[in-house]
């Protein structure tokens, strides 16, 4: 029999180890005003500042692997590291993406193959080692260092296929927005009309955010005779790095107002746990 103690510490440990936020309407907004970010910061570094794509992609590599590691080394869900790695995932995955196609000559096409590969091999890997793509409840090292491997690659392969839409598909970047943007829409119909699986969806609309972002920040930064609205780089990463500070200190102090249920975890965990 479980004594009231035992419950007691089990639903603390729950709350201390879950390492990612709920995901709700606030969540991705603050997801695609980063991967927006990422774009238009991603594109200051190589190409505002002279840096370069091989250059840059080290550089905010290297800074990934610092937010990164503070994040794996916490005990728990704090909203302004984890929004940093997520900024950071998807300013790197701008960089590696401008790298195999400008750099390396892969080509939209190539590039977003070999990417769109490694996604479904990190998801694979990780389900089969798990036995979960669940990303509710993130409690060991292994399965959140399935998560960021996942989250990177997916930034990456966003960035490359904002890319193609804007550059390469004849739609500009209004109307790459656009096509992502419908489809976004769809996949919020599903989650409420159908019985797909919320984990699925929740890692296309995952990856199509980032598309949508790098498309979104392609029409904020170029210049309207390019298609664009001019902002620039420095200007629109400006805007977005204001949108997604105050987004978090919103998130910080909601989720220090409001705690988590503990039924409703228990309950969310075993919906998840055979997907």
């Amino acid at each position: 029999m479980t004594t009231r103690a035992e419950v007691s510490l089990r639903e603390t440990s729950d709350t201390v180890l879950n390492k990612t936020p709920e995901i709700t309407l606030a969540f991705w907004v603050m997801k695609i005003s980063a991967t927006t970010l990422g774009e238009t910061a991603g594109d200051l570094f190589s190409m505002t500042l002279k840096i370069g794509y091989a250059v840059s992609s080290l550089i905010l590599i290297g800074l990934f692997f610092v937010a990164l590691a503070g994040q794996l080394r916490a005990k728990h869900f704090h909203p302004y590291l984890y929004w940093t790695v997520i900024a950071a995932t998807s300013t790197a995955g701008t960089t590696m993406s401008d790298y195999m196609d400008r750099s390396l000559h892969f080509g939209y096409a190539k590039g977003s193959a070999i990417l769109v590969a490694l996604l479904l091999i990190t998801l694979v890997v990780w389900r089969a080692s798990t036995g979960s793509l669940a990303v509710t409840h993130i409690r060991s090292r292994k399965t959140e260092t399935f998560y960021w491997t996942a989250i990177l690659f997916s930034n990456t392969l966003g960035t490359a296929l904002g890319d193609f839409l804007a550059d390469s598909s004849g739609l500009g970047f209004g109307g790459g927005a656009l096509l992502i943007g419908s489809l976004l829409g769809v996949i919020i119909l599903a989650h409420f009309f159908t019985p797909i699986s919320k984990v699925a969806l929740f890692w296309i609309a995952f990856v199509l955010t980032r598309p949508f972002g790098a498309t979104f920040g392609d029409l904020l930064t170029k210049t309207p005779a390019k298609g664009g609205l001019g902002f620039g780089t420095i200007g629109s990463s400006a805007v977005l790095l204001t949108i997604l500070v105050v987004m978090v200190v919103w998130s910080k102090r909601k989720h220090f107002d409001i705690e988590p249920d503990p039924v409703m975890m228990e309950r969310e965990e075993e919906e998840h746990a055979g997907v």
